[in-house]
């Protein structure tokens, strides 16, 4: 079992489904839900809008990181039942993918350098959430997959398919999307979904290695770098339609269910 790159800091916060740890100007955020491999809830992320909206500005560096054996299993598909036993035209639906956007610009468009530390499966929304961070670090054995198609839904969560194409381009954006299938770290690395890969017990180490420099640059560089940075990717997606993900996967889910 992997454990986040806190060392024997003591948790600074408490949530339903996060825990916090603070040392100094570095911010560690563990999605804490390990018995469902850390599935998306919509209480996790209202927690996670929590923490990311804080804006705390001594914070200059904030790792994504997750307790137990696996990163994030996606999103917690038994939460789509009950939002639409609720509001059968998928408002609920429409209110999680909204909060699912938020979370997702909120780790991008962060002053601090977001460094997503990857073990075991990220699937889905996992997926998404380590992509919406500036740099991603994966363990030898970690895994990915997009399996939205094979479950009957589109890739419409947080911004997740705009982001893909960005990172990694159209063409192999296209075979992963369309076919489901499980990808290695290594792959991961060429495709440019991760930016290292190192054994499982060196996570915390190529954490420190980025952070460690980032640490002693200037903040107001620090922040309008970033700014720099995501303004000029966002010009790479000029037909982006992630403000229309939550809409979409309302109206598959609430066409899925008048089916039936």
């Amino acid at each position: 079992m992997s454990t986040p790159p806190r060392g024997d800091l003591p948790v600074d916060r408490i949530l339903k489904t996060l825990r916090t740890y603070r040392q100094g100007p570095l911010l560690t955020v563990e999605l804490n839900i390990p018995e469902s491999g850390n599935a998306v809830t919509d209480v996790m992320l209202e927690d996670l809008l929590t923490v990311l909206d804080e804006r705390d500005p001594a914070v200059r560096v904030l790792v994504l990181a997750a307790a137990g054996d696996e990163f994030c299993l996606g999103g917690d598909r038994r939460e789509f039942p009950r939002h639409l036993a609720e509001d059968p035209a998928g408002g609920g639906i429409r209110a999680n993918g909204a909060k699912a956007l938020r979370v997702c610009e909120a780790l991008t468009s962060h002053p601090a350098l977001t460094i997503a530390r990857v073990q075991g499966r990220a699937v889905g929304a996992g997926v998404g959430l380590a992509l919406a961070c500036d740099l991603r670090v994966g363990a030898e054995g970690a895994t990915f997959r997009l399996p939205e198609l094979a479950l009957g839904l589109p890739p419409a969560w947080g911004g997740l398919l705009p982001r893909l194409i960005s990172e990694v381009g159209v063409a192999r954006v296209r075979e992963l999307i369309l076919t489901a299938r499980v990808f290695d770290a290594q792959e991961a690395l060429g495709l440019s979904v991760l930016h290292k890969v190192v054994p499982p017990d060196g996570l915390d180490d190529a954490v420190m290695a980025w952070a460690k420099p980032v640490l002693r640059r200037p903040a107001s560089a620090l922040r309008v770098t970033k700014a720099m940075l995501n303004s000029l990717t966002a010009t790479t997606r000029l037909a982006d339609t992630s403000l229309f993900d939550p809409e979409l996967l309302a109206a598959v889910l609430t066409q899925q269910q008048h089916a039936r």
